[in-house]
């Protein structure tokens, strides 16, 4: 089966590529998905997160405040490292699991959706890495008409983030997302053509 790593920025349209592969009948794993997940099934890593940042992120329901704790964290990059540090094994063991679980059903293909795939060095264990890609102006007026955030708190988003020219560098593929949506799926569709060529 070939892996095939997703990426992209905040506001990017990775999300927007993601549903086109799976209207297409390819599994997609999607990280973000996990990452709220694991939170349910895994009671400790929510102990960690109160015992690391404070009660003041579970609310009563035992569920975790995402927008309060995505406020300190996007603003610190130690507390954001803290948060992954605690967070991350958890999604990497269920990301993978998924993958083992679609090799078992004889896939040929599966995509995992990953917002920070390169900064965990997930990218290294996929066989071909896709980037979608946008200027930074497009990310900043996308997110902020869709998230209702600040200027401030999206340029913190971005922030922490690896800058999307950066991550050209780890990538096969680079899809320029700025313009009409159907070019941007057309160059899905070609990539497509190119993965299954390299299976023949």
């Amino acid at each position: 089966m070939i892996k095939v790593g997703l990426t992209g920025g905040i506001g990017s349209g990775k999300s927007t590529v993601s549903r086109y592969l799976i209207n297409k009948g390819i599994p997609v794993i999607d990280a973000d998905k996990i990452s709220r997940d694991v939170l349910t099934k895994y009671k400790e890593i929510l102990e960690s997160i109160k015992d690391e940042f404070g009660e003041q992120y579970v609310d009563e329901n035992c569920n975790l405040k995402r927008r309060e704790l995505g406020r300190l964290i996007f603003s610190d990059e130690t507390l954001r490292k803290k948060l992954e540090d605690i967070i991350i094994p958890y999604i990497k063991n269920e990301i993978f699991n998924k993958i083992e679980a679609y090799e078992k059903q004889g896939k040929e293909v599966c995509i995992v959706d990953a917002p920070t795939l390169i900064e965990n060095n997930l990218h290294e264990l996929m066989d071909i890495n896709i980037l979608i890609w946008v200027d930074e102006k497009t990310q900043i007026e996308r997110v902020i008409k869709r998230d209702v955030l600040s200027l401030e708190d999206v340029q913190k988003r971005i922030a922490s983030q690896m800058p999307l020219e950066e991550k050209k560098k780890y990538v096969d593929y680079v899809i320029d997302n700025r313009g009409n949506i159907k070019d941007t799926l057309k160059c899905v569709d070609n990539i497509l053509k190119d993965i299954n060529k390299g299976k023949d």
